[in-house]
């Protein structure tokens, strides 16, 4: 492409011919587009005399950046991230026609995936994009992140346009709003699933956080479109009075919903029998996964799909059929005498009360739960995540999630600190075992923090581990099956 096509401007950006785009001077190869982006430890500006020498002809840069060739156009702007993503939306010029947002501190996953499934189930040709990747018709799934790079985002748009997507839910992070990674997607609508304890060491502070969340409602959706929010969050308000102010219609989920208005939830088993009033009708579902605050989740999916368009009736019969999302309060296995296991993502303190409030319900013995916290990220919640455990649960096991560069007894410690009749057990597959060799009858045992991950980080070292297929091989090894 032409970066006079690119820019929308002619003059002697005509004359130069983009191959490709690069905010990674590594990554730069000849006829490439160099964004020389600012970070919070190195500045992307100390690498242009690198991208030039690997064959860049254009840099995007803050004003006040110099290009060592004045052959190279440069391309000053007070707000690099964001213009970098409005080139890569318009350099690859591929989305599928239908797109959806979810941000919030969890449920985000669940939602994106729960959304899919619905639209695959009126016939659309449906993606989902996020922490669990991306899982698509003919794509294979695999390792994702939140929120992918910029290039690699729009990248993936047009691999899913050119597969023949039409309906895409994607995942929104704070990290990627913050820096501007999705502006250039056009989305229809998009939702808000709540705000708790997390990223700080990033943001700084809560406020931080939740204004970077807000920029989907506040910049990123356009007067008209539709606003899918939890009203059960203490956030709600703040959100709704914004998407008020810019014209953006809202749904409202959850037993404050006005929308879809919880009536009642009534565990049946593994499985949850709801009454809902949807835009003032009365509705009964029988929901086939275990946790009220899955019925949220799959609610506000509901809420997206009705937005941009499904008949709300097809859409709430959807809802009977939805399959588990992988790591996502999980059921990764029974014991022969009734005793069921499940695995969840939950590593922050509300994740881990609501995963605990969410089963309690389903449990006719204890309630048990394995879990650590990961090293090199927020401290202060681990203590807070001790004395959560042994309130909610019966038995709790204090074990190893990703160390990292950490000491792991280090980590341990401090969660055992406020976890008083904790067992602990560094190692993670022998916390497990121990955790369902000590199961009975009716007991429940929840496996929190890593969910869907395949790995374990010790130093710089990934090692391979799967919760889900630890808790197969000790129910078989046990004798338990």
């Amino acid at each position: 492409m032409r970066l006079s096509e690119l820019l929308g401007r002619n003059g002697r950006a005509s004359e130069v011919e983009i191959a490709g785009l690069a905010a990674d001077s590594r990554k730069v190869a000849p006829g490439y587009l160099f964004a020389a982006l600012p970070g919070s430890r190195e500045k992307g500006a100390d690498y242009i005399a690198d991208a030039v020498k690997k064959g860049a002809v254009a840099v995007l840069a803050p004003p006040g950046a110099a290009v060592p060739d004045p052959s190279i156009y440069l391309l000053p702007d007070d707000n690099p991230r964001r213009r970098f993503a409005l080139l890569a939306a318009r350099f690859f010029s591929g989305q599928p026609a239908t797109t959806v947002a979810v941000t919030g501190t969890n449920g985000k996953s669940s939602v994106v995936d729960f959304t899919r499934q619905i639209w695959q189930r009126q016939g659309r040709k449906a993606a989902s994009l996020g922490t669990l990747g991306v899982n698509a018709p003919g794509f294979i799934v695999g390792p994702g992140l939140t929120t992918p790079d910029t290039v690699t985002l729009h990248e993936e748009l047009k691999r899913l346009s050119d597969a023949g997507i039409t309906h895409l839910a994607m995942e929104a992070s704070s990290h990627g709003l913050s820096q501007y990674r999705l502006d250039g997607v056009r989305v229809k609508a998009a939702a808000f699933t709540n705000l708790t304890h997390e990223h700080l060491d990033y943001h700084g502070s809560e406020e931080n956080y939740f204004y970077a969340k807000l920029r989907l409602f506040g910049e990123l959706l356009r007067p008209g479109d539709t606003a899918v929010l939890n009203a059960d969050s203490p956030r709600f308000s703040d959100v709704e009075m914004l998407c008020w102010a810019r014209g953006i219609r809202v749904l409202s989920i959850g037993r404050r919903g006005r929308s879809l208005h919880i009536v009642d939830i009534r565990p049946e088993g593994s499985r949850q029998h709801v009454t809902l009033e949807v835009f003032g009708r009365r509705i009964e579902i029988a929901f086939p996964l275990a946790g009220e605050f899955q019925v949220a989740n799959a609610l506000i999916a509901a809420g997206l799909a009705i937005a941009v368009g499904e008949d709300v009736d097809a859409v709430l019969d959807a809802l009977q059929y939805l399959e588990g999302v992988p790591g996502r309060l999980q059921l990764a296995g029974r014991t022969r005498d009734g005793a069921s296991i499940y695995i969840d993502y939950a590593h922050t303190p509300d994740a881990l009360s609501t995963v605990l409030t969410a089963l309690r319900p389903h449990v006719t013995g204890r309630l048990s739960v394995i879990f650590g916290c990961g090293g090199d990220r927020d401290a202060k919640k681990r203590p807070v995540m001790g004395d959560i455990a042994v309130r909610m649960a019966d038995t709790v096991i204090v074990t190893d999630d990703n160390p990292r560069y950490e000491d792991p007894v280090a980590i341990r410690a401090q969660i055992l600190a406020a976890a008083d009749g904790a067992l602990e057990i560094g190692d993670r597959r022998e916390a497990i075992r121990t955790g369902i060799a000590q199961l009975a009858p009716g007991d429940v045992l929840v496996l929190a923090g890593k969910g869907h991950e395949k790995g374990q980080i010790i130093g710089d070292a990934v090692v391979p581990f799967d919760d889900f297929n630890e808790v197969r091989e000790a129910l078989s090894d046990l004798g338990r099956l």
